[in-house]
């Protein structure tokens, strides 16, 4: 009677069986609509949601044709790290612009496939969101634009974008991811750049000690007190005010101004800067100018990497500004004495004010593992 009983219960064989199946088909369905389902991880999916201080404001550059995605940015860390883009298989865009140096490389110029050399530093990717002009001379009009130029260059990863849509095409891992992103498994150049663009954008460094400072969590030593009156000031000799005249450049909490100046680096610059394309005297030696942030992780210094440290670009604008017919005029006229003709800063105002900008340095922006190299997890 046991046995009668349960067994009245039981659903046929084979309708057992297709019920079975139909949730199998379900199941796969559903991780294929939320994950890459070979060895690699979880995907997450919806809208990336920025974070980021109040005081940074909201005037970010995200373009309408590349929204920033969860899945988007997923892939675009792992192309970002991803060495297949270089035609040896060994540079990556992560090779330049390593996390642990605020994502610049420690090179004057940086080393690309072959060993070539760049013709410029590699800058710091820290808080691109906001910025609009990208490359020391402003070329590129926007992070997709940016993001073509060293996967081509025979400098850098020297590799046409048909031979790197050929290789990821090639792999297991890639096909399934941009179907993730884009709705099919087409990989384009257009594509890659877009999904890097958008992975550089959630590089935000907003938790160094000033940023404490700022909210109230850090209480500076009179040092960095110091440095930052002098950092915020500009001279007024005759009024018994000192200063160090930064803020002109380098002002507000992200430490640039999407500016583009001659710092007063040579008399007359072997590279020309801004002036190789507007064809301009007055933009021979324009720069644009970088943030600060993380300022103490980044040496070299200046678009070519002539100062090894911070006490040398100190001395620079204190007492060695070139003359030029392009010099920012922020840079003219400028000192702590009557009719001083350089800035003139004191040994120990020196020493603050590089006690300030040492409060830049964000530890969490560079141990941060959503910003790390992915691929020891997901090796094809």
């Amino acid at each position: 009677m046991k046995d009668n009983r349960q067994a009245k219960y039981k659903l046929p064989l084979s309708l057992r069986k297709g019920k079975a199946w139909l949730i199998l088909c379900l199941l796969l369905v559903v991780a294929g609509l939320t994950a890459y389902t070979g060895t690699g991880p979880v995907v997450p999916m919806g809208d990336y949601v920025f974070s980021y201080p109040a005081n940074f404001g909201n005037r970010i550059n995200v373009p309408a044709n590349n929204p920033t995605t969860q899945q988007g940015v997923y892939l675009g860390r792992l192309l970002f790290y991803e060495p297949k883009l270089s035609s040896t298989n060994t540079i990556s865009c992560g090779s330049c612009h390593q996390q642990s140096k605020a994502f610049t490389d420690g090179k004057a110029l940086s080393v690309g496939v072959n060993n070539g050399l760049a013709t410029r530093s590699s800058m710091s990717l820290a808080n691109l969101l906001w910025a609009r002009k990208f490359f020391w001379d402003g070329r590129a009009v926007g992070l997709e634009e940016q993001a073509a130029f060293p996967l081509t260059n025979p400098h850098e990863m020297g590799q046409a974008i048909s031979v790197s849509v050929q290789k990821l095409s090639n792999t297991k891992l890639y096909p399934g991811l941009f179907k993730i992103v884009y709705g099919d498994s087409i990989i384009t150049g257009d594509r890659i750049v877009k999904t890097i663009a958008q992975f550089e954008r959630t590089l935000i460094s907003a938790n160094s000690r000033y940023d404490q400072y700022l909210r109230n969590a850090y209480q500076p030593t009179e040092d960095e007190l110091k440095g930052m009156e002098l950092f915020n000031r500009a001279p007024d000799p005759e009024k018994g005010i000192r200063g160090a005249n930064c803020t002109h450049c380098h002002g507000g909490p992200k430490t640039y101004l999407e500016l583009f100046h001659n710092n007063g680096l040579d008399s007359i610059s072997k590279d020309e800067g801004m002036a190789a394309f507007t064809g301009l005297v007055t933009d021979r030696g324009r720069f644009k100018v970088p943030t600060l942030r993380n300022i103490a992780l980044t040496a070299p210094y200046m678009h070519d990497g002539r100062f090894k440290t911070l006490d040398e670009v100190v001395e620079h604008y204190s007492e060695h500004i070139k003359q030029s017919v392009s010099l920012s005029a922020f840079l003219q006229g400028e000192s702590n004495e009557v009719s001083g003709k350089s800035l003139k800063l004191l040994p120990k105002e020196k020493k603050q004010l590089i006690a300030f900008l040492n409060m830049l340095t964000d530890s969490t922006f560079i141990t941060d593992k959503r910003f790390a190299d992915p691929h020891q997890s997901t090796k094809s």
